[in-house]
């Protein structure tokens, strides 16, 4: 099995360089695990004590579960996913059954911050994208999919977002192996990691 981290800050465009690869691949030898799945369980909590959670912080992530699981897909054992809501800030209880596939992609803006879930990975990758464009992105996304509403998005990102991505995301580039800059033009570097890919398969 192949497993390919993917990181970078928020609203870098993960998703759509995840989606790109999966496009060239042929369908079922891919499987896709987001970070996101994995925030800590916070039903002990009140809704107000969980809208507070700094959600940025590698300690808001439940890396033992997540290193766990893929160690258990490497195996070539079934995990069971968690569901996470964020519009509860919290897990749903539902979880998504996912098996092993040759290629496993896992994403996230602090899955390079764990030293072992960093060595799970096969092939480190880092996309970057302007830090106004990723503010954009982030907006919009926040506004429509996720019921915030502009002033919480704005507070967020100057008291939460950029201090944790300067201080945790933006370091991580280090222990890239490739950099994919995250605009029209980064067919060349989405080529290579498909090459690696094609070879390992």
């Amino acid at each position: 099995m192949l497993i390919i981290g993917i990181a970078g800050g928020t609203g870098c465009g993960k998703t759509t360089v995840v989606n790109q690869i999966l496009n060239e691949l042929p369908e079922g030898e891919v499987g896709v695990i987001s970070q996101d799945s994995y925030y800590k369980d916070t039903t002990h909590l009140s809704y107000e004590e969980r809208v507070k959670i700094n959600f940025d912080h590698p300690r808001s992530i439940d890396f033992d579960l997540l290193t766990q699981h893929l160690q258990e897909l490497k195996k070539g054992i079934p995990i069971h996913q968690p569901v996470y809501s964020f519009v509860k800030h919290n897990r749903t209880g539902d979880t998504i059954l996912t098996h092993p596939r040759k290629v496993m992609i896992v994403e996230g803006i602090l899955i390079l911050t764990n030293p072992e879930l960093r060595k799970l990975f096969d092939i480190k990758i880092f996309v970057h994208a302007d830090t106004d464009e990723r503010l954009i992105r982030r907006l919009k996304r926040d506004i429509s999919e996720r019921g915030r509403d502009l002033d919480e998005v704005l507070s967020r990102y100057q008291n939460t977002l950029k201090p944790m991505h300067d201080q945790f995301i933006e370091p991580m580039k280090e222990y890239a192996d490739i950099i994919i800059p995250n605009n029209k033009y980064n067919t060349v570097a989405i080529d290579i990691v498909k090459t690696i890919i094609n070879e390992k398969l």
